[in-house]
């Protein structure tokens, strides 16, 4: 990060700082545009794009800027940008088409609104930044393949625990250590959760519900480690993942099959364990001298060792992908090449034919982590595209839905993006074509 740092100084040394912008001003956008106007040098937040402006003026007014200029066309957009004047908009395609922009933020949680999102700065050469898990386990690997191409980087952000997991990952990987686990740490888990359960929670920390609620169902976390898998070439052990409960994150060495870890290793989490938040990866290292030394650092006996990070700070990093990708074009973490893992949608209640799906942390379904390949060979349904289908049929509480048990909205861009998504990934041996 020194580096980082000492690149960012001579961007505003040279008065010429990286210029970002932010779609969506929501709960973690509020916080980046903080972090960014406050406490980056080199970097300047030009534009906001929200379809409320009034919350993305908010946003800027959040962090002390209380001049802004409200825009509705390309031209406008740069001309602003040009005179160094904050620029807020409803239009996000104008922050990802302005030629005076050099990355965009992806901060709202939404997929296909994301996905054209994603598309349309990946074509007009901007770096994009994913704050957006349910897109990138959805279709990152596609988009992957358009940013490459585009010669830009797209890259899920440091400081949430995707982000935090691959650092500590290559942190494990760089001292020695074979990582066999990289696993997250979840306070709750409960999969029948919904935005009436977790009201009073989300009122509390000023969320929405359904964000909230798809923190305790678990599918979250399940586009979190799909991501991870991604990015590393990691399984899950089975549909779901194992999620032991345990009350220390040390614990994790003796609670996954050692024959998985082993066999190319898993993605995976645990539940109540201390000390939380955080993120973890379990090291293996048979090297007698090496465990001896292990041993004397107070790491334990091995062959097994766990390593974590106890807290995982997510607007306050963001800044740093930025820069990464900007200035280095390097990944904080991207897809190695075609879908490891997915996220399946599964029935929360009894659903009826007919019936409409709700979007992602609702009353309707959801998310669990599986396989591609079984997602394939069983053409589940991909929780990052169930919002909107309707039921052909009924579908018990708990059991899986798989395409033919639905009928997809019309013309949506992630559907597009999924089906070219198998089309390139399809064929045995075919992943290093996206390189």
């Amino acid at each position: 990060m020194i580096i980082v740092d000492k690149a960012l100084e001579n961007r505003k040394r040279e008065g010429n700082p990286i210029r970002v912008a932010l779609v969506g001003a929501g709960f973690m956008g509020r916080g980046i545009a903080l972090q960014i106007v406050t406490a980056v040098p080199g970097m300047r937040l030009v534009a906001i794009a929200n379809r409320d402006r009034e919350r993305g003026r908010g946003a800027y007014l959040g962090a002390g800027i209380e001049s802004v200029r409200v825009v509705e066309s390309i031209d406008e957009m740069e001309d602003a940008v040009s005179r160094n004047e904050y620029v807020v908009t409803d239009d996000a395609m104008l922050v990802c088409q302005a030629g005076n922009v050099d990355a965009v933020i992806e901060a709202t949680g939404d997929v296909e609104f994301s996905a054209q999102v994603a598309l349309k700065a990946i074509e007009h050469h901007k770096h994009v930044i994913l704050m957006n898990a349910e897109l990138d386990a959805t279709i990152g690997p596609i988009l992957k393949v358009y940013a490459d191409k585009a010669d830009v980087v797209i890259t899920n952000a440091d400081g949430d625990q995707p982000g935090v997991i691959m650092n500590l990952y290559r942190f494990v990987k760089g001292i020695g250590c074979k990582p066999v686990l990289a696993g997250n740490m979840k306070g709750l888990h409960d999969p029948y959760r919904n935005p009436t359960t977790q009201e009073a929670f989300a009122r509390k920390y000023h969320q929405k519900p359904h964000m909230v609620t798809s923190f305790a169902d678990g599918t979250k976390v399940s586009f979190e480690m799909a991501v991870v898998a991604n990015g590393t070439g990691l399984r899950v052990g089975k549909r779901g993942m194992y999620g032991p409960t345990c009350t220390n994150v040390h614990d994790a060495v003796n609670l996954f099959p050692m024959d998985q870890l082993l066999d190319g290793g898993l993605v995976d989490y645990v539940v109540g364990a201390e000390p939380s938040p955080g993120v973890f990866v379990l090291g293996y290292n048979d090297h007698p001298t090496q465990q001896a030394y292990l041993r004397y650092y107070k790491m334990g006996d091995g062959p097994l060792y766990t390593f974590y990070t106890p807290y995982h700070l997510c607007h306050f990093e963001v800044p740093l992908t930025v820069a990464r990708a900007v200035l280095f074009g390097d990944a904080t973490l991207a897809p190695l090449a075609g879908p490891v893992v997915d996220v399946v949608a599964t029935a929360k209640r009894d659903l009826k034919a007919d019936e409409i799906i709700d979007g992602i942390g609702c009353y309707m379904t959801y998310g669990q982590c599986e396989n591609s390949e079984l997602v394939l060979a069983r053409d589940l349904l991909p929780m990052g595209l169930a919002e909107g289908c309707r039921l052909k049929r009924d579908v018990p509480k708990d059991q899986v839905l798989t395409n033919a048990d639905v009928e997809l909205p019309k013309a949506r861009l992630c559907d597009k993006l999924r089906v070219e998504q198998h089309a390139h990934f399809a064929p045995s041996g075919t992943a290093s074509s996206s390189r």
